[in-house]
C-alpha cells in the first residue's frame, strides 16, 4: 500500500484514538487540533463552535495566540470563518487578507499566515463549527487536501454534537414555542386539506461509528447492503399498484437508476478505502452531494441530487438493519427535510394524509407522485422543524399553502366542517356528471378537463368531462434521467386514449425548458426563464426531439383522432414550422405505409399576446386555438404570477383582459375555428360566467372545479349575461369582479 493511499486512514485513525482517549471534550478537542495541523503540514488549526445567535466562537487552536480562545467571536457571514458557516460550503483561498469578507482580529496573531481553508463541521445537516488550517506561505490548498479536511470535519462533528462543549439547550434558543399555536406559510405543490399528528421522516440513521477497523469487512458490508437496497427498489417498481399508474412506474425507474449508478457506488467505496466504515462513507458522499445541490443553479439537477439524499438515506437504514417501511399509528402528516419517490411509497397509503417540506420544488419527484396520490403536501416551509414537535396536532392546507400547529378546537372543528363540507359536494357533483352542461336557455357548454398524469385520467369519467383539453406531456420527460424511448413514449400515449375511449383528447407537445429543466437539453439560467428558451424555441431548434415526440403520438393514435397543440407561440412562422414538422411525419407513415391516425387536427396555444395580431394568417392555418391564461395573463400584464407581491395587483376579471379575450373569440368565431380557454381562471365559477358571457363555449378546466362550474352553467341564462358583460366592457374600472357578483346574485346563479 503506498503511502498517498495510507495517509488519510492513519489520520483518522489517529483522531479516533484522541477521541477515544482521556481527558475532558475540551482536552480530546484540543489535542485534535494538533494532530490536524502535523498531518496537514499547516502552522494552524483552529476550531470554532456555534453559539446561540449564530455565533462562531474560537474554542480551541494550534498556532494562533491562546489568549484568543474562548474570546474571539464572529457573526455567521462575518469574516471568512462566518462565510464558511453561512455558506455551508468549504473556502479555500492563497491569500487571506485580500478577501473581501477578510476580518482581522488582533488578539489572534493570525497577521502571520497567509493562506486559508476553511471548512464546516457538520452534523443532520446543522452547521456545529468551522473547522480551519492556515500557513505562513500563500498557496491553494489541492482538491484532496480539501476533501481530507472535510472528511475529518465529519468525524469531529461526533465529538462537537455530543453537547459537551456547547449545551443543546443553547442551541435550541427557545425557537421551539411548546403548546402554543402557531401557523407557518410554505409554498403549494398539492392541494387538498388533511388534519393529522405530526411524525417526522425517519430518513436518518445515526452515524455513530466512523473509523473502519477492517476496509475489506466495511467494503462487503456495503456490497451486501446496497444489494438489498436493490431488491427492495425491485419489489416495489413490481407491485401491482405501482404498474397501474404509469408516473409512479417512471418515477421509481429513474430512482432505481441512481440506484446501480456506478459513480456513485464508487465514491463511496473510495472513502471507505480512505479509513471510513460503510456508514460514514455513505454520509461522507451525502454531505458531497448536498454541497452540489447548495451551489448547482441547474433545477433538474438540485431535484435529482435530492433523490440521490433519498436513496443515501435508504442505503443507511439497510446497513443499519431497519425496515425499508414507515410504521404510522394513525391519520399521520410526515414532516422532511425533503424525501425521495421511494420513501413517500414506503409509508402506509391509509394514513399517510399530508406532508410539509422544509425543501422541495413543484417539478420534484415527490411532488409530482403526492400529486398522483391525492396527498396535500406543502414546500418550502423552512421553519417547520423548530416549531413543531412530535404528535403535535397539525392542519396542512394545501389550497393556500399554510400548516396550522397545535390549533385551537375552533379552528379544528371550522376545518372538519371545511373537509366534510367538500367530501359532501364532491359525492355532490359526481351524482350530477351525467347532468347535461347546458344554460337555462338550452345552450350547450363543453367541459373538458386538464391533465398531467396518467392518474389524472381516472376523473374522466367519475366527474362527467367531456374530454381532455389540454394533456401536458412533459411529465413524462421531466421525471426520466434520459430522453424518453420512443416506445415508453407511445405507451403512455396510448394508455390516455385507450381510458378516453371516445371521448377526445388534446395533447400538448413538450413544453419544457424555463423552470422545467430537462437532463438531455443544456441549461443556462436565465434572467427571466418564462419569457427565455423554453417549450416551441427549444422545439424548433432541437426539431428532431418534437419529431420524435410527434411519431410516438402517431402510433398510439392509430385508427383514432390525434389532436395536437404546440405551446408558446409567439409568431404565426412559428406554428408554420412546427405544422410542417407534423405534417412531414404524417406523410412518413404513409411512405413507410404504416398504420396511422384516422385524422389529424393541428391547433395552437394562444399565451403570448403578439399572436393575437396575426390571428387573421394563423386562422387561415390551424384547426382549433386554445387560449392558455396561466402564461398569458403574467405576459399580459408583465407580472410573474409567482411573485406574492403581486397576487393580487392585477384581476383576471378586468375590463382589458376580458376585452382582449373577446376579441380573440370573435375571430375565431367569425373564421369558424374551434377556440377552448385552459387555464386556472376557466375553473372558478365567477371567471367562467364572464367567459361564457364572452362567447366562449368550451372551457378546459381543473378536474376538481368541473363539479363547480357545471352548476353554475345550469343555472346560468346566457342571453343576459352576454348582454351585460358586453355592455361593460368598456368601464373604466379597475375590475368587473364587485359587479359580477351582483349581477350572480341578483340572477340567481350559483357560485
Amino acid at each position: 500500500m503506498s503511502d498517498l493511499a495510507s495517509r488519510p486512514r492513519l489520520l483518522l485513525r489517529r483522531l479516533h484514538q484522541v477521541m477515544a482517549g482521556p481527558g475532558s471534550a475540551q482536552e480530546r478537542l484540543e489535542r485534535l487540533t494538533t494532530v490536524i495541523a502535523q498531518n496537514m503540514v499547516a502552522e494552524v488549526c483552529s476550531v470554532y463552535l456555534v453559539r446561540a445567535g449564530e455565533i462562531l466562537e474560537l474554542f480551541a487552536t494550534e498556532g494562533l495566540k491562546k489568549e484568543a480562545v474562548n474570546k474571539t467571536r464572529l457573526r455567521f457571514g462575518e469574516g471568512l470563518v462566518g462565510l464558511v458557516a453561512q455558506r455551508a460550503l468549504p473556502l479555500n483561498v492563497q491569500e487571506a487578507s485580500s478577501h473581501p469578507r477578510y476580518v482581522y482580529r488582533e488578539e489572534t496573531g493570525e497577521e502571520d499566515y497567509h493562506s486559508f481553508l476553511g471548512v464546516p463541521i457538520i452534523r443532520h445537516d446543522k452547521v456545529l463549527g468551522v473547522l480551519v488550517v492556515q500557513n505562513v506561505k500563500q498557496r491553494e490548498y489541492t482538491s484532496e487536501e480539501e476533501e481530507a479536511l472535510l472528511t475529518v470535519a465529519m468525524v469531529l462533528a461526533e465529538l462537537v454534537g455530543g453537547g459537551e462543549l456547547v449545551d443543546p439547550a443553547e442551541m435550541s434558543n427557545g425557537l421551539t414555542q411548546s403548546g402554543l399555536p402557531l401557523s407557518l406559510k410554505g409554498q403549494k405543490m398539492a392541494d387538498g386539506i388533511a388534519m393529522g399528528i405530526a411524525v417526522f421522516h425517519e430518513g436518518r440513521v445515526e452515524v455513530t461509528r466512523f473509523v473502519a477497523e477492517n476496509v475489506d469487512d466495511e467494503k462487503a458490508r456495503l456490497l451486501e447492503a446496497l444489494n438489498t437496497m436493490r431488491a427492495q427498489i425491485d419489489k416495489m417498481i413490481a407491485a401491482p399498484e405501482i404498474g397501474m399508474a404509469g408516473e409512479h412506474h417512471d418515477i421509481l425507474e429513474t430512482f432505481k437508476m441512481f440506484a446501480y449508478d456506478r459513480g456513485w457506488q464508487q465514491r463511496i467505496f473510495d472513502s471507505i478505502e480512505a479509513g471510513l466504515t460503510a456508514e460514514a462513507a455513505v454520509e461522507r458522499v451525502q454531505q458531497q452531494n448536498r454541497r452540489r445541490m447548495i451551489a448547482t443553479p441547474d433545477p433538474y439537477l438540485r431535484e435529482r441530487l435530492a433523490d440521490l439524499d433519498g436513496l443515501a438515506n435508504r442505503l443507511l437504514r439497510t446497513l443499519a438493519g431497519r425496515s425499508d417501511s414507515e410504521v404510522l399509528e394513525g391519520q399521520s402528516i410526515i414532516f422532511a427535510r425533503n424525501m425521495g419517490p421511494a420513501e413517500l411509497l414506503d409509508y402506509d397509503r391509509e394514513k399517510l394524509c399530508g406532508i410539509v417540506l422544509a425543501e422541495g420544488t413543484s417539478t420534484s419527484h415527490v411532488a409530482i407522485l403526492a400529486r398522483a396520490m391525492g396527498i396535500p403536501l406543502i414546500g418550502r416551509c423552512t421553519d417547520a422543524a423548530a416549531h413543531v414537535n412530535a404528535g403535535d396536532k397539525v392542519i396542512v392546507d394545501g389550497d393556500t399553502g399554510q400548516v396550522l400547529v397545535r390549533p385551537s378546537d375552533d379552528i379544528c372543528d371550522t376545518y372538519r366542517e371545511s373537509i366534510e363540507l367538500k367530501r359532501e359536494q364532491a359525492a355532490q357533483f359526481r351524482a350530477e356528471r351525467h347532468l347535461p352542461t347546458v344554460t337555462r336557455d338550452g345552450v350547450r357548454v363543453e367541459l373538458f378537463m386538464n391533465a398531467g398524469l396518467q392518474s389524472d385520467m381516472m376523473h374522466l369519467e367519475s366527474l362527467g368531462a367531456d374530454g381532455v383539453g389540454l394533456f401536458r406531456t412533459e411529465f413524462q420527460f421531466m421525471v426520466s434521467a434520459t430522453l424518453p424511448r420512443l416506445e415508453a413514449q407511445r405507451e403512455l400515449y396510448a394508455a390516455i386514449l385507450d381510458i378516453a375511449g371516445d371521448k377526445p383528447v388534446t395533447f400538448r407537445t413538450l413544453d419544457v425548458g424555463g423552470d422545467k429543466a430537462v437532463p438531455f437539453l443544456p441549461h443556462e439560467e436565465e434572467e427571466n426563464p418564462a419569457m427565455g428558451w423554453r417549450a416551441i424555441r427549444i422545439a424548433l431548434d432541437r426539431p428532431v426531439l418534437l419529431r420524435y415526440q410527434l411519431r410516438a403520438l402517431m402510433m398510439a393514435a392509430v385508427g383514432r383522432t390525434l389532436s395536437i397543440m404546440f405551446p408558446m407561440v409567439a409568431d404565426v412562422s412559428e406554428f408554420r414550422a412546427a405544422r410542417k414538422i407534423a405534417l412531414k411525419e404524417w406523410n412518413r407513415f404513409e411512405k413507410l405505409g404504416a398504420e396511422r391516425p384516422a385524422k389529424l387536427e393541428i391547433g395552437t396555444m394562444l399565451e403570448v399576446p403578439s399572436l393575437a395580431w396575426q390571428l387573421e394568417p394563423l386562422l387561415k392555418d390551424v384547426d382549433f386555438v386554445s387560449i392558455g391564461t396561466n402564461d398569458l395573463m403574467q405576459f399580459f400584464f408583465a407580472s410573474d404570477r409567482s411573485n406574492p407581491r403581486l397576487i393580487d395587483r392585477y384581476d383576471l376579471l378586468s375590463p382589458a383582459v376580458l376585452n382582449f379575450i373577446h376579441m380573440v373569440v370573435e375571430k375565431c368565431d367569425k373564421a369558424n375555428v374551434p377556440v377552448t380557454l385552459c387555464g386556472e381562471m376557466a375553473g372558478r365559477p365567477l371567471e367562467a360566467m364572464a367567459l361564457i358571457g364572452l362567447g366562449l363555449r368550451r372551457l378546459s378546466i381543473s378536474p376538481m372545479t368541473i363539479g363547480p362550474v357545471r352548476r353554475m352553467i345550469r343555472s346560468l341564462d346566457l342571453q343576459r349575461i352576454e348582454d351585460y358583460i358586453v355592455a361593460e366592457l368598456h368601464s373604466p374600472a379597475h375590475s368587473l369582479r364587485a359587479s359580477l357578483y351582483n349581477y350572480a346574485y341578483d340572477h340567481d346563479v350559483d357560485l
